[in-house]
């Protein structure tokens, strides 16, 4: 009798242990966020959203003020639409702007937000206008080595 006991306190720590462990596995990896605040719901517009995926963090001064819901590719202007739900506890102004960043050299994109100083606060359906595009490693890249490559071939040319 005593060691089935036993038995049963030792499967259930280990349960808890496997439980605590795949919370923490969705955690880090950002597919579980555990938020009861009320929340707003805002849109934006991007030209390029890198690889900023649903669920990213939506930050200004580095808190996390909100979540990206969903995006999606509006085929009439070309452009990503990225609807975020921002916590009610935290008003920003209507002609703040919003940035595609990355954390560390080559981590996860998150939207930063950069309040503006209007009077009126953005409210339930609201669209943000002001909006900077992730910046591409590629396409720096490219620019750089074609600047060179210019420079280079400038040089080369003998003056008349």
């Amino acid at each position: 009798m005593q060691a089935s006991k036993n038995d049963v306190w030792v499967g259930l720590f280990v349960l808890l242990g496997a439980a605590a462990l795949v919370f923490l596995a969705l955690q880090s990896a950002n597919l579980l966020s555990l938020s009861f605040e009320p929340t707003y719901k805002v849109t934006a517009r991007f030209d390029n959203i890198g690889g900023l995926k649903p669920k990213a963090a939506v930050k200004s001064a580095g808190v996390v003020v909100g979540r990206v819901e969903a995006i999606s590719f509006d085929d009439k202007t070309f452009q990503a639409t990225v609807h975020m739900a921002l916590e009610k506890r935290y008003a920003f102004p209507k002609d703040s702007s919003l940035k595609i960043l990355t954390s560390g050299l080559l981590g996860d994109q998150y939207i930063g937000i950069e309040a503006g100083a209007d009077e009126a606060n953005l409210a339930e359906g609201d669209r943000i206008t002001a909006t900077q595009s992730a910046v591409v490693l590629e396409n720096l890249i490219g620019q750089f080595l074609y600047s060179k490559a210019e420079e280079g071939g400038s040089a080369a040319v003998p003056a008349p």
